[in-house]
């Protein structure tokens, strides 16, 4: 086997991963060796003829799946900010690995077993209060897995899970494809109001998509907002607004509607297994609001003095636009436009006098004389392998 970057000791500096070294053909032995690495790790747990005990079960399944977190963190960390095409494919191929992988780890009778049994004896196992919370959220984290269902319902959320996260990876490419493809070309006379970085950045958007002498502004966000914010052009707004907007609902083969719609179907299905109406009651089940009428009366408190805020920013924003001879309605594509406007009015901020002191380079702090970026990479699911 040749050498793979996660099967061997990082001599990197602050253990970050070596990323020049990593290659697409590297995640999916890796992502295979940690899978069948962390059902050894349970079978372990599952197999002991002890009574649990927190040590030899709550313990050892969160130190269970280190590998997987590894490669994992990896993995998201580059599909969600430098994807390609290989990396894309091996998302479609592992999402389901990855939550066929996760399920078969949730519905383990053995493992709920040894769980359930600390569960009922929590009172009494003098237990640390993070303990205790540790313990209570496996429990609860596998019944809402669907540990208490019978085994044909048991089968069934498996294959939901499955489904879901393929339709969800899907989903997301979708929208990334849509950003990825779609440009609007501009020339010198066309970019009026965009200050220096904006232009920049355009400029070397048309460059990599192998265009000279113009300039690119693709539906990235860091290419949208800035347009949005500094461009005079109300048409080009409003082009860019609208297919920004419209990323995943183009017909073809990155139209997300009728994956919206099975996924709708089947998180609905996934509720009324669990003992739910419907999906809005089981995902708010485990937070503070709990329940639809508690978010329903939240949101009702402030719908109004939020609406009446937005009336009072649209006023301004329409004040300001007449007063550069704009007589229309404030449209969407506007709103930025002329927020800044008000801004620099009222506060005299420039946005674009303020950005260049939030480049990567200043934001990079120096400890003993090494930089240090006080970022925390993307992390994917646990690496218990339990559904969050």
């Amino acid at each position: 086997m040749t050498q793979n970057p996660f099967f061997e000791v990082w001599s990197t500096p602050f253990g970050v991963p070596p990323f020049d070294s990593i290659r697409p053909e590297h995640f999916p032995p890796a992502f295979d060796q940690a899978m069948k690495q962390q059902l050894a790790e349970i079978s372990v747990i599952t197999g002991s003829a002890e009574r649990p005990s927190f040590g030899d079960t709550i313990e050892a399944l969160e130190r269970s799946g280190r590998l997987l977190d590894r490669v994992g963190r990896v993995f998201f960390n580059l599909q969600a900010s430098n994807s390609d095409d290989a990396l894309e494919a091996i998302a479609r191929d592992y999402a389901p690995k990855l939550a066929q992988h996760q399920m078969r780890i949730a519905l383990d009778p053995a493992l709920f077993a040894r769980i359930a049994d600390l569960y009922a004896r929590r009172a009494d196992l003098g237990l640390a209060a993070d303990q205790l919370r540790l313990l209570e959220r496996y429990h609860l984290r596998l019944v809402r897995s669907g540990a208490l269902l019978s085994v044909g319902q048991k089968a069934r959320m498996a294959t939901i899970s499955e489904r879901l996260a393929t339709l969800h990876t899907l989903f997301a490419q979708n929208v990334l494809h849509d950003e990825r493809d779609w440009q609007l070309i501009l020339d010198e006379t066309e970019l009026d109001g965009l200050p220096v970085f904006a232009r920049a950045a355009a400029k070397q958007a048309a460059r990599e998509r192998g265009i000279d002498g113009c300039y690119a502004v693709t539906l990235a966000r860091s290419a949208v907002e800035p347009f949005l914010t500094f461009s005079s052009r109300r048409d080009l707004r409003q082009t860019l607004w609208e297919a920004w907007t419209a990323r995943g609902t183009h017909e073809g083969a990155s139209d997300n509607r009728p994956i919206i719609q099975e996924i709708i179907a089947l998180r609905s299905e996934q509720a009324r297994l669990l003992g739910y109406d419907n999906f809005a009651d089981y995902r708010l089940d485990d937070t503070m609001a709990k329940t639809n009428a508690a978010v329903e009366r939240l949101l009702t408190q402030v719908w109004e003095p939020a609406k009446e805020k937005a009336r009072e920013e649209r006023a301004a924003l329409e004040a300001a636009a007449r007063a550069e001879g704009l007589n229309e309605t404030i449209a969407p594509w506007d709103w930025r436009y002329y927020a800044e406007k008000v801004r620099q009015a009222q506060y005299d901020l420039d946005e674009a006098d303020v950005k260049p002191y939030f480049v990567l380079d200043n934001m990079v702090r120096i400890r003993h004389g090494r930089p240090v970026v006080r970022s925390q990479l993307y992390r994917p699911p646990r690496h218990s392998g339990l559904p969050s």
